[in-house]
């Protein structure tokens, strides 16, 4: 390689860690402003040894979770460069054996069993990852904004208005997309987590006998002289590591090595030298515990930062938002969720995505949050389940691709698992402590969710099974049909779910207009476990019939990909099919879904899947498809 490529390749590799810098670690980045101080406000006394447990306990927490499984470990899981839970689900699910016919049914029901699982852990994770979309934006501009009350004790009761004004115009602008806001977070963030450093340096060369916290020692003898109040105060604690999963779930778009090198060479130092110089400060000042971070500086700083802190608490939250729509999105792709409008905010960056329902119900919530607890504090209550939630369940699908698609041996396997798993339940159970006075809250939330997801998932279910008992077969179509009906110039390509026989739609336009287009194209859009595929993949075309032209088209979208249906006909015509699109009919129905009386949907689902069903985003504006060229007929279905 010549010394002019090492050199652009270096220069690429700073550029994403720097952009790594301004996206990936906003959430965890902003935990200094809450997290030590909720740990002594939890019950611990501020005092030199309790100082050193406290910052052994983060010191340790930030090592073994953030560093150790997830920037080591879990983020050799990418799914073709990408990460995230639904990465990660998708990957457990390859590592599952096929059903093959020859397999017996106690081998079939065991898969079905396995896949079932993997499935539940995923969306568990899914859902619990949006109750810390709610709250991450609450806690983080709540406590920047509560800065003020240590600046400007007058002003405090305009931190509750701040935070809303604050927090509304983030939501104000996503329609507008993160793109041009992007640009900004890098230097900005760059910026905070200097000065984290900066700030904890100047205390800790105050007291530099902090730096002894590092030994795990001063964590172990704090635990066990609180007894069962440390293992509350752990509740705490998991504060420090809220953010994790962003490394990991923000993997497809900077790689693995810029955001190791971002985390290794810079935040990690950073945040480490915050939290030790806001313990070296405890121990001198033991009052400081009403705001240690904001008193970490000078009185003639306060106010810059105030500013900077707010914007960087912006900016986690805008990382958790996009998050969100991007979970959304892949989500509706996977067929776990109905369709929703999604607007694409970046013509260069297809992960850019805007989802307004979304959008509107995060803040609608956030706004609810922040009028109801009214401060950082009374939020930490609610916030952790749904981060331990999701840490837990990432290490169950990361087991099983370990085990079953990386074949580790078994030792190796169940080591891994024991150790992070024990770790993760410790915090889990800690956390749930925290379910009377605030912790219920993602768990309604993701209870909520989740049963809104496998109520889709089910319904889906069902409905497959209703096309596949009623499927039927292009030969027996065409001999059934074979000179009795008029043929038509032109292309009907008809949009169906199914991946085998005539739709129920073409057969209901036969029924009620015995008509048949010269050409028929039977369309259908299928999501892969992989998150992108590319276009010498993308298409399958199959012809049916003796004396007709049948044609089955096969349109094979990454999990992370939007359908584009007309350059799929793009690339139908390159493949021999003629198909002109200005003059073609699309065919799609509209179906109306009923339940039998002893249908196997609950009843107390099927008003919900209903609603779902029926105010799903249609398929015309999801696949973009041109309206006046749609033919939508009218379908019941009985399941």
């Amino acid at each position: 390689m010549s010394s002019i490529t090492q050199n652009q390749t270096k220069k690429q590799l700073a550029a994403s860690a720097l952009g790594a810098i301004g996206v990936v670690f906003g959430d965890i980045g902003t935990s200094p402003l809450y997290a030590f101080k909720e740990i002594f406000l939890s019950g611990l006394q501020i005092d030199r040894l309790h100082v050193l447990g406290a910052l052994s306990l983060v010191f340790w927490t930030l090592t073994l979770i953030v560093t150790t499984k997830y920037a080591i470990f879990i983020m050799r899981a990418d799914n073709k460069g990408e990460g995230g839970i639904m990465a990660l689900m998708a990957l457990a699910l390859q590592g599952i054996k096929k059903i093959d016919h020859n397999d017996n049914e106690s081998t079939k029901a065991n898969i079905n069993r396995k896949r079932n699982f993997i499935t539940a852990v995923g969306l568990l994770g899914t859902v619990l990852f949006y109750g810390d979309s709610i709250i991450t934006p609450a806690i983080s501009v709540l406590s920047a904004v509560e800065g003020l009350q240590i600046i400007a004790p007058k002003l405090t009761e305009y931190v509750i208005p701040i935070t809303i004004t604050v927090l509304g115009g983030l939501f104000m602008l996503q329609a507008k997309g993160s793109g041009k806001m992007g640009k900004l977070f890098a230097p900005i963030m760059c910026i905070w987590f200097s000065l984290l450093a900066l700030l904890g340096v100047i205390n800790i060369i105050q007291e530099p006998e902090v730096l002894m916290a590092i030994s795990p020692y001063y964590a172990g003898q704090v635990l066990g002289e609180m007894g069962w109040h440390g293992f509350l105060i752990m509740g705490a604690v998991v504060l420090a590591i809220t953010g994790a999963e962003a490394l990991y779930a923000d993997m497809g778009h900077f790689g693995l090595k810029p955001i190791r090198y971002a985390w290794f060479g810079f935040v990690f130092p950073a945040l480490l030298l915050n939290y030790f110089g806001q313990g070296a400060l405890l121990i001198s000042q033991p009052d400081a515990i009403e705001n240690p971070f904001y008193l970490l500086a000078p009185t003639w700083a306060l106010y810059p930062l105030l500013i900077l802190s707010t914007l960087a608490t912006v900016i986690a939250s805008q990382a958790v938002i996009s998050g969100a729509f991007s979970m959304t999105r892949q989500a509706i792709q996977l067929g776990y969720c109905p369709r929703m409008n999604i607007l694409h905010t970046s013509g260069d960056e297809i992960g850019q995505v805007y989802v307004p329902a979304i959008n509107w119900l995060l803040m609608v919530s956030v706004f609810v949050l922040v009028f109801t607890f009214k401060s950082s504090t009374a939020l930490a209550s609610a916030y952790g389940l749904a981060v331990t939630g999701t840490m837990m369940a990432t290490t169950l699908l990361a087991f099983i691709v370990i085990k079953e698609l990386w074949q580790w041996n078994q030792f190796t396997s169940i080591g891994f698992l024991s150790i992070f798993l024990t770790i993760d339940i410790t915090f889990l159970s800690s956390n749930s402590l925290k379910i009377p006075t605030g912790g219920w809250l993602p768990l309604v939330v993701a209870t909520t969710l989740f049963l809104i997801l496998t109520t889709w998932i089910k319904g889906r279910k069902l409905l497959s099974q209703y096309m596949d008992e009623r499927r039927t077969l292009f030969e027996d179509l065409e001999e059934k049909i074979n000179g009795k009906l008029a043929t038509v110039e032109g292309t009907a390509i008809y949009l169906t779910r199914s991946l085998h026989g005539v739709p129920q739609v073409l057969l209901h336009n036969l029924e009620h207009n015995h008509v048949l287009h010269e050409r028929i194209v039977v369309l259908t859009i299928v999501t892969t476990n992989d998150p992108y595929v590319d276009e010498a993949h993308l298409l399958k075309i199959r012809r049916f019939g003796k004396n007709r032209n049948f044609y089955r088209v096969k349109l094979y979208y990454g999990f992370k990909q939007t359908a584009d249906v007309r350059r799929a006909l793009e690339l139908c015509v390159q493949e021999g099919l003629d198909i002109n699109p200005k003059s073609a009919s699309f065919f799609i129905g509209s179906e109306q879904v009923f339940f039998k009386t002893k249908s196997p949907m609950p009843k107390w689902r099927r008003a919900l899947f209903n609603f779902l069903f029926h105010n799903s985003t249609s398929a015309i504006e999801f696949f973009k498809i041109p309206v006046d060229r749609v033919v939508e007929l009218g379908i019941r279905i009985e399941l």
